[in-house]
C-alpha cells in the first residue's frame, strides 16, 4: 500500500513509499482509512519544527471502517465505522497511566507520530483507543474527533460559567473547535484572526460564534471592554502558536482570568509577560493533546449538532497531493483539509 512517510527530520523529507500492509495483533484493530485530516502538528512536522519517529507514517486524524480484529478482540467486527484516539502504546504503570491521563505518560507511543498512522490505505490501533461512530456522525466530520478531542480538553481544563466572555485567539480548525465548545457551555464568545484570515473568520460567524474579529481592523480591546464594562475577558485560549497573540491575551484578560494555552509554539521558548500574570492573578493553563475520557463527549458533540464539523471542510485531497495541501493550508485559503488513501 501507499504512504505518506515522514523519512528524516528536518525540513521536507516526507515521501510517498510502498509499505506492506500492518498485520493485526493481539488487542488490537485493523482499520481501512476514509479520511485523515491534516493537522498543524503535521505541518510543524513537515518544517522540521517537531520531532516525530523517523521514518513514520503520518497522519493522527482519522476515520475508518474496521477490516480484521485481533485475538481477544471483541468490542468490534468487520464493518464497524470507527476512529481512533492517538494513543498506541502505553506504560500502563506510571501514575499518569492508572489515573486516564495516559497523554502525560513518559513511554506513550501515538500514531502518526513514533507508530504509523493515517496517512496510508489501512493502519493498526490498539482496540482500547478505538471508538464506535454514532449513526448520524459521517467520516469526513468522524476524522476531525481527535482535534475536537484535543478542544473538549483544554476547555474542560478551566473554570469556564455560563454567561462568560471568552476569547478564542486564533481561527484554525483548532480555534473554530474551541469557540464552538464554548458556545455549547454558554459561555458569549470572541474568535479573532488577520486579514488573512478572512475565510476562517467569515466560517466563524457562519457556524454562530458571536463576534468574529480581524484584529488588524478592529480594537479588540475596546469591544471587550464595552461587553464587561472594562474588566475584561473571563477566559482567553490561544490556539494560534503566534508569540504576538500570547502577549495579546493576557493583556485582553480580566483580574483573575483563566488562559489556555492551546496552540503549539515553532520554538519553545517565547517572551511571556510573567507580570501580567503576577499583578493580575492570571491563572494559566496547558493543554497537551487530549485523553480517552475527551472521546466521547466529542463524538457526542458532534453526534448532536453542537459541533459542526464538516462545515470547517474546504479541501479534500488524496496522499499524493502532500504539496498543493500544503499550499492551501499555508495561503490561508483553508480551514480543514482532508486526506484520503490511494490504492
Amino acid at each position: 500500500m501507499k504512504a505518506l512517510v515522514k523519512t528524516k527530520l528536518g525540513f521536507g523529507n516526507l515521501e510517498i513509499q510502498e509499505k506492506e500492509e500492518p498485520q493485526v495483533g493481539k488487542d488490537q484493530v485493523k482499520i481501512k482509512v476514509k479520511y485523515a485530516g491534516i493537522c498543524g502538528s503535521d505541518i510543524h512536522t513537515y518544517e522540521g519544527h517537531y520531532k516525530v519517529g523517523v521514518p513514520v507514517t503520518l497522519g493522527h486524524e482519522f476515520s475508518g471502517e474496521v477490516v480484521e480484529v485481533g485475538e481477544g478482540v471483541t468490542e468490534f467486527k468487520p464493518g464497524d465505522r470507527v476512529t481512533s484516539e492517538t494513543t498506541f502504546y502505553i506504560c500502563g504503570e506510571c501514575e499518569y497511566c492508572k489515573s486516564g491521563d495516559y497523554n502525560l505518560c513518559n513511554h506513550r507511543k501515538g500514531l502518526g507520530t513514533q507508530q504509523d498512522g493515517g496517512f496510508a490505505k489501512y493502519l493498526v490501533a490498539r482496540k482500547e483507543s478505538v471508538h464506535h461512530l454514532p449513526e448520524n456522525v459521517d467520516f469526513q466530520s468522524a476524522a476531525m474527533t481527535e482535534p475536537l478531542a484535543c478542544t473538549h480538553h483544554a476547555v474542560a481544563k478551566t473554570e469556564m460559567n455560563e454567561g462568560d466572555l471568552v476569547v478564542v485567539i486564533g481561527p484554525g480548525p483548532i480555534g473554530l473547535f474551541c469557540a464552538q465548545i464554548a458556545k455549547s457551555r454558554g459561555a458569549k464568545v470572541i474568535i479573532t484572526g488577520l486579514s488573512n484570515d478572512r475565510v476562517r473568520l467569515d466560517k466563524a460567524k457562519e457556524l454562530g460564534i458571536d463576534y468574529a474579529v480581524n484584529v488588524q481592523e478592529q480594537d479588540i480591546k475596546a469591544l471587550i471592554n464595552s461587553l464587561t464594562d472594562g474588566y475584561g475577558a473571563d477566559v482567553v485560549f490561544e490556539c494560534s502558536g503566534a508569540v504576538p497573540a500570547a502577549k495579546q491575551g493576557l493583556d485582553l484578560l480580566r483580574k483573575k482570568g483563566e488562559y489556555g494555552q492551546v496552540g503549539l509554539f515553532a520554538q519553545p521558548e517565547i517572551p511571556f509577560d510573567l507580570e501580567k500574570i503576577i499583578q493580575k492573578e492570571i491563572r494559566v493553563v496547558g493543554s497537551r493533546s487530549q485523553k480517552p475520557e475527551d472521546w466521547e463527549p466529542s463524538l457526542a458533540l458532534m453526534s448532536n449538532g453542537s459541533v459542526n464539523a464538516k462545515a470547517m471542510v474546504t479541501h479534500q485531497f488524496d496522499i499524493t497531493q502532500w504539496d498543493e495541501a500544503y499550499e492551501v493550508i499555508k495561503s490561508g485559503e483553508a480551514i480543514k483539509v482532508l486526506l484520503t488513501p490511494v490504492d
